[in-house]
């Protein structure tokens, strides 16, 4: 299996890409704000061909050019119902005074139009998407917005990794993703961390939208957030 990524825009969201190995297709995870370039460096370094973008949820750090993405390389995106408004107003998301706030600080002062790209399909909660041989399982996982989705798929390397999840913002290294924004919800954020993350198996490693790389099992036991959960 071919894993990499680079972190992308002024807020350093991670964009991921999966495969079964270089030359084949794969799936893009997350291509967010001025990632673009990176998509198209790693595409040509591993000769991939881009059949998939996988959206974890409607945030602009994390879907900023998905819709560049999809129309270069033809492939689909996929993104949860409660959160696909978004590709074509990505605003929505959070206030006016906080957008107007990001558009100073990050140098956002002309945003681009935004509209969906040409095809468009549902990551339901239980749908399994198929990526040139890759089974990519959709966790839907509300909380941190409306349409939060988390990916997994089956790691095949000789490494003790059960499962690969990309967990967007929803699941990070010693910590969860924020509620207070548009959408966002403490209760559906408890509610989904102990119906998705807590049964899973401690060596599913996860791969988040923001930081470093971790795990179920390092999470279950220093996460302050999963430890209320089992404490």
């Amino acid at each position: 299996m071919l894993l990499t990524s680079f972190p992308a825009g002024p807020l350093q969201a991670n964009c991921y890409f999966v495969s079964r190995g270089p030359g084949t297709g794969c799936a893009v995870v997350d291509p967010g704000m001025d990632s673009i370039d990176g998509v198209r460096q790693v595409v040509a370094e591993h000769n991939l061909t881009v059949e998939a973008v996988l959206i974890t949820h409607g945030h602009f750090d994390h879907m900023w050019c998905a819709q560049d993405v999809a129309r270069e390389f033809g492939a689909t995106v996929w993104i949860h119902p409660d959160d696909r408004h978004l590709l074509s107003d990505p605003m929505a998301a959070i206030s006016g005074e906080s957008a107007a706030m990001l558009r100073s600080q990050l140098g956002m002062h002309d945003v681009p139009e935004f509209t969906e790209p040409d095809d468009v399909r549902d990551a339901s909660d239980g749908v399994v998407i198929e990526v040139d041989g890759l089974q990519v399982s959709v966790d839907h996982v509300p909380g941190h917005t409306p349409g939060t989705v988390s990916y997994r798929v089956d790691y095949p390397g000789p490494e003790e990794i059960s499962q690969v999840m990309f967990s967007g913002d929803f699941l990070f290294a010693g910590s969860i993703g924020r509620t207070d924004l548009t959408g966002g919800s403490h209760e559906q954020m408890v509610a989904s961390l102990r119906e998705r993350v807590l049964p899973l198996p401690d060596d599913v490693a996860v791969l988040p939208g923001h930081g470093p790389q971790t795990s179920i099992g390092r999470e279950r036991s220093t996460n302050p957030f999963l430890q209320e959960l089992t404490g």
